[in-house]
């Protein structure tokens, strides 16, 4: 039973978004919303004609009535020269109902870039040259092989929510939400979801690049949130698609592929002993929104950039968790966009809005020594009860804080991926510092700071002090003991490749110990 249903009416029911009629329905039928009209009649004359025919129709009759040329009585005397008229006046309704439509189209798409253009605040990808002309505006995008298969699975997530009245059948798996391509390998990387060894490059190419789709779409199903929450599936998978697509795909790092890896992580850690039976459904929804969405949107280049070239998100959040905040309020406008919680009274959607802005500015690296020192002393004074929506919402914030950065705590071949991608974002600003003669940022001269170490200090400075933490939390733990063995690993790993002459050495000492053994083998036989 819906925890909100208290809340809703008892005549609530999921509308479909309008896409289509149902001709079987009678036109008394509650099911006709406000955007599905039953066929109407005005004067005999049918309004489901084209708009040329019905305005002659419309044109034809009103001479009738008025003893007109067009009128039963005059039409027999009629010349050629009037009926060529005729026709030359009907040619010109024909043309001007054209060009009325043609204009439309083009009020309507304008519109819609302006309400994208507000909702991404970053868009196009950063430039310094858009930079300080805010009022460029980026190129339309041609439709594409994607966006058309994207549709189709739009319009077959219609036919589900028109049948089911936008409520998703119980007793079947996630898979109706994912398209025949999806399925095979994918499906089976699926049922693998919580193990920490999920490969998520592997899972990107199985799904065409929808990985954060359809990892939503799954894990949704798993927690039952479509049921909970009365969500509609059009509407579910409208917001996934716009926040998948608001995420910038030459981002090496911050990307959708990045969204869909903390979302994974989020769900590991949201599986652990002493999570898995305090949250409510809740929690579970805004950790894996916020999971999905902490990063959209994000232009490829940190805070402090954005701070001295001086952009409009800097000025608009007065340099204070820049980037955090206008993820938070682009999710916000998605969310608003989508309809997604239209249905939620004002207040249950406010809380929800505040809770996701609360979850995702805790993401800012700024602000990690703040929540580190807040979970450590918690530890140490053992009162963290689960049973209290605040302590509960804190963890999240440390649990979605740990998927940010949990990389270094993936096996190595998934790990070095990540750390050549986020290095590689590092030293794109840093290429484009030098090219307008800025101030290099710290960890961005590729001349100066090597993958190695950037990412052995990252492991240092930030992952190891919270992962110990969090260990001490999930205590006894077998994922996070296995977090910390890669982590410990990989640092070790990143400081070879850093110094190639210890990793030498240590080759060579080796060799000798193991020759020695052989020579006092020798020597002990008889």
């Amino acid at each position: 039973m819906p925890v909100l249903e208290g809340h809703w009416g008892s005549d609530l029911r999921m509308r479909d978004s309008g896409l289509g009629v149902c001709p079987e329905e009678p036109p008394g039928s509650p099911e006709w919303g406000p955007l599905r009209t039953p066929p109407v009649t005005c004067g005999g004359l049918s309004l489901t004609l084209e708009l040329p025919a019905l305005i002659r129709q419309l044109r034809a009759a009103w001479r009738a009535r008025k003893g007109g040329p067009c009128s039963r009585e005059k039409r027999h005397g009629s010349t050629w020269v009037e009926a060529e008229k005729e026709v030359e006046e009907g040619k010109q309704d024909e043309e001007n109902s054209r060009a009325h439509l043609e204009a439309k189209s083009r009020l309507n798409t304008a519109h819609a870039d302006v309400l994208l253009a507000k909702r991404r605040g970053s868009y196009p990808p950063i430039d310094l040259h858009i930079l300080r002309n805010s009022i460029q505006s980026g190129e339309t995008e041609f439709s594409t092989k994607r966006q058309m298969k994207h549709l189709l699975s739009i319009q077959r997530c219609y036919h589900t929510s028109r049948l089911l009245g936008g409520l998703a059948p119980h007793d079947s798996g996630s898979l109706y939400l994912l398209d025949d391509d999806y399925l095979g390998q994918a499906a089976h990387m699926l049922s693998k979801v919580g193990t920490w060894n999920f490969d998520i490059f592997l899972f990107d190419r199985l799904t065409n690049g929808n990985s954060l789709v359809t990892l939503m779409c799954h894990l949704f199903n798993i927690y039952d949130l479509i049921h909970h929450f009365q969500l509609d599936i059009v509407k579910l998978h409208r917001f996934f698609g716009m926040v998948q697509k608001d995420y910038h795909s030459q981002n090496p790092y911050h990307n959708a592929i990045h969204a869909a890896d903390v979302t994974q992580a989020i769900y590991c850690y949201l599986k652990e002993p002493k999570l898995a039976d305090q949250l409510s459904p809740l929690d579970v929804f805004l950790g894996l929104i916020a999971a999905a969405a902490h990063d959209v949107d994000h232009p490829g280049v940190n805070q402090p950039f954005l701070i001295k070239t001086r952009h409009h998100l800097a000025s608009l959040y007065q340099n204070t968790s820049v980037l955090e905040s206008h993820h938070w309020r682009s999710t916000v406008g998605m969310l608003r966009e989508s309809g997604l919680l239209a249905h939620l009274p004002a207040e249950i959607t406010r809380v929800i809005e505040q809770q996701l802005g609360s979850l995702i500015l805790a993401t800012d690296i700024c602000r990690q020594n703040e929540f580190l020192l807040t979970f450590r002393e918690h530890l140490d004074n053992q009162d963290l009860d689960l049973l209290e929506a605040s302590h509960r919402h804190f963890i999240l914030q440390i649990a979605l804080k740990c998927a940010d950065v949990c990389n270094p705590c993936r096996s190595w071949e998934l790990s070095r991926q990540w750390g050549e991608r986020v290095c590689e974002e590092f030293h794109k600003q840093g290429e484009l510092e030098k090219k307008f003669d800025l101030e290099v940022s710290p960890q961005c001269d590729h001349q100066v700071d090597s993958v190695p170490a950037i990412q052995s200090g990252f492991i240092s400075c930030i992952a190891e002090p919270l992962f110990e933490e969090w260990n001490r939390f999930t205590h006894p733990s077998l994922l996070s003991q296995t977090m910390l063995d890669h982590l410990h690993k990989n640092k070790a790993h990143w400081i070879r490749l850093l110094n190639p002459g210890t990793l030498a050495e240590e080759q060579t000492y080796a060799c000798a110990e193991s020759c020695d053994a052989e020579k006092g083998e020798r020597k002990n036989i008889p």
